[in-house]
């Protein structure tokens, strides 16, 4: 058994299966691909399910595959031992109905003993305690002592998940030694980690009823699996996956950074851990396209990057530096998975982008939460309120375990219950904003009669189309009938109206049934959906006569509003070919809303387009425009398509057979939306706004045709009402007025800060006359009125110069509350003063809140009425404070 890095051991292992007519196939995409029941993928089997279920057909009955994974259940104890981690590779072997347990066996046994030469008396093996099959053939034809074949029951070696294939499974486990601990049972054994679980073999050969009863299958199934990394534990003699090459040349790099050393201390050697571990899952979710978010992936994303970002803190690196380490993770793994080396320039911007956004809040998140916990340890609490955990999460972006993490150290809980309700209504205001028009006549794909066709959408080459009506459902459930006034969905055989989808709305119009050229029925149709299998709801309202399900009506939609629809998604496609030609090849689509009003395009960048940029796209699609190219539409395999270079949108499933459109000289995109035939229809297009959704998303908002002349019409008159108000007669005077505005505002806001230093310093020598003194210390306050927070500091540090032995309030009462300043001379200090403290007090008094640090700090103040009360409680507090130090 000799010494096999990690990398090489992967190639070995599919190369062995490779060998045994194993069709080897590249990892999936963490984000699974049409499975809603998992939020990454966290097994070798997931990717596959479509084949074990026969949704799909495999590539071949014989697979082998080295699947990346990541599983988040236990984040909270990453690092703190060296066993837990959230991203591993899984190494195996399936069989789709083809070998069964003689072969999965022997070849798991010749790979381990032959190929790894792993000496056979260290393995052990475990099966079902009634597969009297494979243990027979353990035995048998594998010649392993029976002494060392185990039957363990059902929580152990029995793959059941629900009802559908099931079946026993077959363990085997690797002996590490005495240094591990004494050998007096197999389960002892386990417990102390003598011995270790290293590969899995499951046998799927009944098909559970999710009841207890099983019936044997037909065609059987292998599904195997084998931790890379615990695999590479064993054939490198180490103990854990942080010691295994790879891994360790990453938590090298950290160390370097950091100038610590693993195995010297136990508090660095857990932050060493956490970051190692976070940053190669941070690294490969990226490069599968997650994003930092508020909720799934993208915050399974950010949990990690700032808890990994933490950490980093604790090690005493107060700068970005994971976007470094990604490197060596890249570097390390990049043969193995070479999107990460294709996408290794966007992968460290979105993961510096994250770093340097949590920097900016972190401190100041951590100085609250310092500051909750003393109040609370003064009142001798320990849970947190729900209110601050959430202000935490909604200001300083501290997710919600790095809070408990951070608590927990200093033997503090939270209030989850209390932060979930928070969360819950800001989820439902957010809701509420961007809810539209709920249609009360819709009960869910449930109301769709069983079995009905498939609607057929011929809207691609017009607006008009005669159709039949397969149902109408209202108030939640098929009728036959409908009667004028009454909200309803319709669903035709056949439909010009094109169904929401890939970012552009539903069409809109009219469904009517006419009589000698008038129409004598009409359904108003105010949005279109698509139904889960394959029908184009059309919802609306009934506006004049009767309908039944059969009749045949003809189907209009808003020509005008489409042609509006389309002008914006085809500028849609413009915009994205030209933003890659301007910012580079990174630019992706994110996300789209194309409407008749304007197109919304969310888009990978880094940082706000600049104004020189965004000129230069507009430049490119209008000339794009005024070449007047034509805008084709075709259908291809989708090989043929990839290899013209169509733009895909990510995460989009496509199937075999695609729809490309090809708008201008250098859009290429697969597409199923409507556009215009040439980009002259276009007319002009216009980029109204550039902003941020989120980190590393970009939106621009566009106007197209008709809307741009409107919006031109808006800023002529936003110019002349401003010209009209300043008194001017001609709105090209405009820059020049404002500037000369803007100076004489500057020049009185120097003046009125002039006058109000002046007026402080007259005061400063009144209140310092006759102080209250509290063990030695002068304490005084000072209340002004329109004076900014920077005026408070000055008057501070010109107090601090001039006296000693003080603490001194200083209030400011402006039109929207104002501040309180509070500042400390280093023998207030010494005796026991904080003005952080003292300042969160006062301020509390008025409903505000404040803190900082133990020499200055600044508060805010709530109720104005209640400056006086809170500045008289100022003696009281300050002698608390000194007499208990």
């Amino acid at each position: 058994m000799e010494w096999t890095g990690l990398n090489q051991l992967r190639e070995q292992y599919l190369s062995f299966f490779e060998s045994k007519n194993h069709t080897r196939m590249d990892s999936a995409s963490l984000v699974p691909q049409g499975d809603k029941s998992l939020l990454l993928i966290n097994s070798g089997m997931a990717p596959l399910k479509k084949y074990f279920l026969g949704q799909a057909v495999p590539p071949n009955v014989r697979v082998t595959t080295c699947q990346k994974c990541i599983r988040t259940p236990d984040i909270e104890r990453v690092g703190k031992t060296a066993r837990h981690g959230t991203f591993f590779e899984m190494l195996g072997n399936f069989s789709f109905g083809d070998y069964f347990k003689h072969e999965a066996i022997a070849w798991a046994w010749e790979f381990l003993t032959q190929k790894l030469a792993i000496p056979a008396e260290k393995l052990w093996i475990t099966v079902f305690e009634s597969d009297d099959e494979a243990a027979e053939i353990w035995e048998k034809e594998i010649g392993v002592p029976a002494d060392r074949i185990v039957r363990l029951g059902k929580a152990d070696n029995f793959w059941e998940h629900g009802s559908g294939p099931c079946g026993p499974c077959s363990e085997i486990h690797f002996d590490r030694g005495e240094a591990y601990g004494p050998f007096e049972s197999f389960e002892q054994a386990g417990d102390c980690d003598r011995i270790i679980e290293i590969w899995n073999l499951v046998f799927s050969q009944f098909d559970s009823d999710g009841k207890g009863n099983y019936a044997e299958m037909a065609h059987k199934n292998i599904d195997t699996g084998m931790g890379l990394e615990r695999l590479a534990c064993v054939m490198q003699g180490v103990d854990n996956l942080f010691e295994v090459d790879t891994v360790q040349n990453i938590m090298k790099h950290i160390s370097e950074i950091a100038g610590v050393t693993y195995k010297q201390d136990e508090k660095k050697d857990i932050s060493l851990r956490v970051i190692t571990d976070h940053i190669r899952s941070t690294v490969f979710m990226v490069g599968d396209g997650i994003t930092p978010a508020n909720e799934g992936r993208g915050y399974v994303l950010k949990r990690l990057l700032r808890r990994a970002a933490r950490h980093g803190r604790l090690l005493g690196i107060n700068e970005p530096f994971l976007y470094k380490v990604a490197e060596t993770v890249i570097r390390e793994s990049g043969d193995a998975y070479p999107e990460l080396r294709d996408k290794q320039d966007l992968i460290i911007k979105i993961i510096r982008f994250e770093e340097e956004s949590f920097a900016r809040t972190i401190d100041r998140g951590t100085e609250m939460l310092t500051s909750v916990i003393a109040s609370l340890r003064e009142s001798g609490r320990t849970e947190i309120a729900g209110k601050d955990v959430f202000t935490l999460s909604d200001t300083y972006g501290f997710p919600l375990d790095l809070t408990a993490e951070m608590a927990a150290e200093q033997g503090m809980t939270l209030d989850e219950e209390g932060f979930y309700a928070l969360m819950e209504e800001q989820k439902q205001r957010a809701r509420a904003d961007r809810a539209s028009k709920v249609k009360t006549s819709w009960g869910g794909d449930a109301a769709v009669p069983k079995g009905l066709a498939k609607t057929v959408f011929t809207g691609y080459g017009k607006t008009t189309d005669n159709a039949k009506i397969l149902a109408i459902i209202a108030d939640g459930k098929a009728v036959d009938t409908l009667e004028a006034g009454t909200d309803a969905v319709l669903i035709l055989d056949t439909t010009p109206f094109y169904a929401e989808s890939g970012g552009q709305v539903g069409d809109t119009g009219e469904i009517n049934i006419y009589a000698e050229g008038e129409a004598e029925v009409t359904f108003g149709v105010s949005d279109t959906q698509k139904g889960g299998d394959g029908q184009y709801l059309h919802i609306g309202a009934l506006e004049e006569g009767t309908l039944h399900v059969g009749d045949s009506v003809t189907a209009v939609v808003d020509a005008e509003r489409r042609a509006a629809i389309m002008r914006n998604h085809t500028a849609a496609h413009l915009l994205q070919a030209a933003l890659r030609r301007v910012l580079g090849d990174h630019v992706h689509q994110s996300g789209q809303l194309v409407n008749a009003e304007h197109c919304r395009f969310d888009y990978s960048h880094f940082s706000a387009t600049e104004k020189d940029e965004l000129s230069r796209v507009e430049k490119l699609i209008n000339e794009e425009i005024l070449k007047a190219l034509p805008v084709t539409t075709e259908e291809m395999p989708i090989e043929e398509a990839k290899k013209l270079g169509a733009m895909a949108l990510f995460g989009e499933k496509y199937g075999d057979v695609v729809r490309v459109v090809t708008a201008g000289d250098s859009s290429v995109e697969f597409c199923g939306g409507t556009h215009v035939s040439n980009t002259a229809q276009i007319g002009l297009c216009r980029i109204v706004s550039e902003s941020s959704v989120a980190a590393g998303v970009r939106r621009i908002e566009l106007v197209t045709g008709a809307n741009v002349l409107r919006l031109m019409a808006q800023n002529d008159a936003l110019l002349s009402d401003a010209a009209h108000a300043l008194k001017l007669a001609n709105p090209a005077e405009l820059p020049e007025k404002c500037a000369a505005i803007s100076t004489e505002l500057r020049e009185a806001q120097r003046e009125i800060d002039r006058l109000n230093q002046k007026i402080a310093n007259s005061m400063l020598s009144g209140i310092f006359e006759n102080p209250d003194v509290i063990e030695g210390i002068k304490v005084v306050y000072l209340t002004l009125s329109d004076v900014k927070p920077d005026v408070l500091r000055r008057i501070g540090d010109q107090i601090r110069d001039q006296e000693k032995d003080f603490i001194a309030v200083l209030t400011a009462v402006n039109n929207d509350g104002g501040n309180f300043y509070c500042v400390c001379s280093k023998s207030a200090i010494e005796k026991g003063a904080h003005a952080g403290k003292i300042v969160q007090r006062v301020a509390a008094v008025t409903g505000g809140k404040g803190g900082g640090r133990p020499d200055t700090a600044m508060g805010g103040i709530g109720k104005k009425y209640m400056v006086d009360e809170a500045l008289e409680s100022l003696n009281g507090i300050v002698q608390t404070m000194l007499t208990q130090a």
